[in-house]
This record gives structure tokens, sequence and C-alpha cells, in this order.
């Protein structure tokens, strides 16, 4: 009997197996959080010996993704052995990835204006909210938007004078401080600051650091020199470069093999930790924050399996629609488990070349500056979250700061880093351009892990999709 289960348990596909893992993850961290107790600190017990196994599987995969992208994007490149092809897929690829940025953005807004989360909520919280943005407006000299005639009704001074109060002995979160600074030193850096920090003052440190832009600007420098350069002097170094690719991506498949595992360690790490001691943390997503949560996961929804396809049918003739599903399945469980496109990378690289069959030439060129610049859901994400806080603050923003939103968020999403929740530090950007308070992430972070994950999932069906566009049009 034992034995029958075990071999149905190999015959069981890889996906199903994560799917399965993520369930019992969540399933244990409800129980966890649930009989939580002095004498039995299943919380503890889970931060201290399963959650560790999740953080191990996300830093084998960036291990993994940083050689691997520098390997791929050298060996893509002499394999192409023609400069004028490189530029042409070079800008196929980036044209695709901000087309398909700026109408993610642009899905968001129309979904957020539709649904309307922030408007959602008790009118006497939104005049609390109001009050609260005037008074951080007034302190910060910020240009006045509008005005709502609630703010000068007599009966709300004491209000005013409550959140007044109320303001001047709260404290930002250090985590909220953090983002903020990141996003101003960013910002103060000048327009070209993207720029000059695509090329890396040392490949070492950018590999050490996992600086992923530098690392892929190099790899384009160092692969076209060497399509340059006679056979005979480049050849040692191309067979070198695409021994080091291939044992890379078995490191990848033989991860794979365990990943069921990580998967359940990682899903429920994960969800103790955002539940703390409580449970009503984890139920607590009703309110402005379900509302919120609900148009994002919506646009997402929209993007992932709806317009992604369409663009699949309409761009190519060899693809269908449920190959092109199937065959990146497993890179969008594993983008949905880790929230970082840069760890998924390896499993994205594998699908688009094994089941979907798109060239290495091609798909270890597309998707490693996919993982970069092309953050689809971050951005969407970006354009509901900023609309929702102003509708919740009772601040209706122009058509004409709703398009700065769209081309605010598709540049920011270029410089977007491929980790869990970067999306955050751009958010503070976003709020900027449009005058609105930087601190306001702070509202959303509760919920920022779940969406994280979500829109990872977009942002690695995204690049697939772009690399076999591109690679039908190569052929």
């Amino acid at each position: 009997m034992k034995k029958n289960y075990i071999r149905n348990m190999k015959k069981v596909a890889l996906h199903w197996k994560v799917i399965i893992a993520l369930i019992l993850g969540l399933i244990y961290a409800y129980f966890a959080v649930t009989l939580n107790s002095e004498t039995l600190p299943t919380v503890k017990f889970t931060k201290d010996f399963i959650s560790p196994f999740g953080k191990i599987f996300i830093n084998i995969l960036k291990t993994i993704a940083v050689p691997l992208v520098l390997f791929s994007i050298i060996s893509g490149i002499v394999s192409l052995k023609d400069i004028k092809k490189l530029g042409r897929i070079g800008t196929k690829t980036l044209l695709l990835y901000i087309t398909t940025t700026m109408f993610a953005v642009s899905l968001g807004l129309v979904l957020v204006n539709v649904w309307k989360p922030g408007k959602q909520v008790a009118q006497d919280t939104r005049l609390e909210k109001r009050i609260e943005y005037e008074l951080w407006r007034n302190e910060n000299n910020i240009k006045k938007l509008d005005n709502i005639d609630e703010l000068n009704n007599p009966k709300n001074t004491a209000l005013v004078e409550t959140v007044s109060k109320k303001n001047e002995e709260t404290t930002i979160d250090d985590n909220v401080q953090q983002k903020i600074s990141e996003a101003k030193k960013s910002k103060d850096a000048g327009p070209l600051f993207p720029l000059v920090d695509a090329i890396p003052e040392n490949i070492f440190e950018a590999l050490l650091k996992n600086k992923m832009l530098q690392i892929i600007s190099f790899a384009i420098f160092f692969g076209v020199v060497m399509v340059q350069l006679p056979e005979k002097t480049s050849k040692p170094m191309a067979d070198f470069i695409e021994s080091a690719s291939t044992i890379f991506i078995r490191m990848v498949e033989i991860v794979m093999l365990a990943m069921p595992y990580f998967v359940f360690a990682l899903m429920a790490g994960t969800m103790v930790e955002m539940a703390g001691n409580d449970i009503e943390k984890l139920v607590d997503l009703l309110g402005f924050l379900l509302h919120y949560g609900g148009v994002v996961v919506l646009g997402l929804i929209l993007m992932a399996f709806v317009i992604y396809p369409t663009l699949i049918k309409l761009f190519t003739k060899k693809m269908t629609i449920p190959k092109f599903l199937k065959g990146i399945n497993q890179a969008q469980l594993t983008a949905f488990s880790t929230s970082s496109s840069a760890a998924t990378l390896p499993v994205t690289m594998e699908c688009v070349h094994e089941n979907l069959e798109v060239p290495e030439s091609t798909s270890s060129f597309v998707l490693p500056i996919g993982a970069t610049v092309n953050m689809d859901g971050t951005s969407l994400y970006q354009a509901v979250a900023v609309v929702a806080m102003a509708q919740l603050h009772a601040i209706d923003l122009t058509v004409a700061q709703q398009l700065t939103i769209v081309f605010t968020a598709t540049l920011a999403s270029v410089g977007a880093a491929a980790v869990p929740s970067a999306g955050l530090v751009l958010m503070v950007l976003v709020l900027e351009s449009v005058g609105l308070n930087p601190a306001w992430i702070a509202i959303i972070m509760p919920i920022d892990r779940i969406l994280d994950m979500c829109r990872t999932v977009v942002n690695v069906t995204g690049d697939a999709t772009v690399a076999v566009i591109v690679s039908e049009w190569e052929e």
C-alpha cells in the first residue's frame, strides 16, 4: 500500500505538488496561530524551524539566478553571431515591455475608478483622513489639490483638533521611513541616474550585491565584444560560458525536485509572520483593504489570463493559449511563492525554453532584461493603490494627475528591483508625483505581501509573453 502511494505521488505533476504545498502551508499557518500558547508555542516553532527553509529556498534561487543571467545573456548574444539581429531583438523587446507596462497601468486606473475602493468606507472615516492630509499638506507646504465643504464646517473644529493632536503623537514606522528614504535617494539623484546606475564600477561588486541591471549591461557589452573577435580567439571562452550556463540550468532542475517542501515552509512562515500572535490579523482584510485588494487582484487576473493570452493569440501563429498557460504554470507558482522575479528567473527560463520551445538565443536575452525592467503587475498595483488611497482621503485626482501616474509608474518600473516588495519603494515616488503623502504606504502594508505574490506572477507571465512573441517575430 505504502509503495503504491509513493509511486502515485511520483506520478503527480510538479505544479500540483506545489499547489498542494501552498494549501497545506496556509492550513498549517491557521492552526499554528490558533493553537499558539505559552505551553504550545507553535508560532515561535514555525519562525525558528520552518520559516528558515523558505528563506533558504529564495537564497538558493537567487544564488543560481545571478551567474545564470550573466552566462545566459553572453551565451545568447554569442549564439546570435549578428550584432544587427541583437539590435532588432533588443528594440522589439523594450518596446513590447514598455507598451504592456503602460497598458497595465491604464487598466489599473480604469478598474480603480469604476470600483472606487476608497469610497467604500464610512464618510466620517474619509473626513478624518482628509483632515490628516490637509494638516500634512500645510506642514509641508504642498500645493492644495482641491477642497471639500466639510473641512470648513464649524462642527468639525473638534475633529480637526483631535486629528492634529493624534498626528503630533504618531511616529512613522521605521520600515515606512526606510522606504521613503530609499525612494528620495533615487528621486534626488537626477533624471539620468538610472542610466548611470546601470553601468557597474566593479562587476564583482555588482555580482556580490545582486545588482541585476549592472550585470545585464556588463553581459551585453561582454557578449558584443566576443562576437566581434575571431572565432579562434573567442571559442575557448564561448565553450566555458556554454558549459557554465548548462551547469546552472541543471542546478535549477535539481532544486525544483524539492520545491514543494520549500514552498510549504515559505508559505507557512510568511502567513504566521503576518499574523503574529493574533488570528484576527489573518482575516482582517475587510473594509478598505478588502476592496483595494480586490481591485488589484482583478486587474492582475485580467493581465495574466486574458491580456497576455490575447497577445499570444494576436501576434503568434504557432503558440496556442492552452500550451502557453500550461507551459509557464511552474514559473507562475514559483513567482507566487517567492514574490521575486529574480529568484523565479531560472525557472522562467527553463519553462520558456523547454515547454514553450523558445530558442535559448532569444530567451536568454529577453527574460533577464524582463526580470529587471518589465514590472507590469507592480505598475498596475501602484496605479490602483495611489488612486484608492486618494479616494480614502476624500481627494479626487484629475485626469492630468492620473496621466502623471501612468508615466511615473511606467518609468519607475524600469528601475524596480526584482525583489519582494520593491514596489513599495517606487510607490513613494508615484505618490509624491501627484502631491500625496508618501507615508500612506503604511496603510496598504498589511496585505502587501499577499498582493506582492500575485503581482510577481503577472511580471513573470509578461516576461514569458514577450519572449514568445519576439521569438516568433525573429523566425
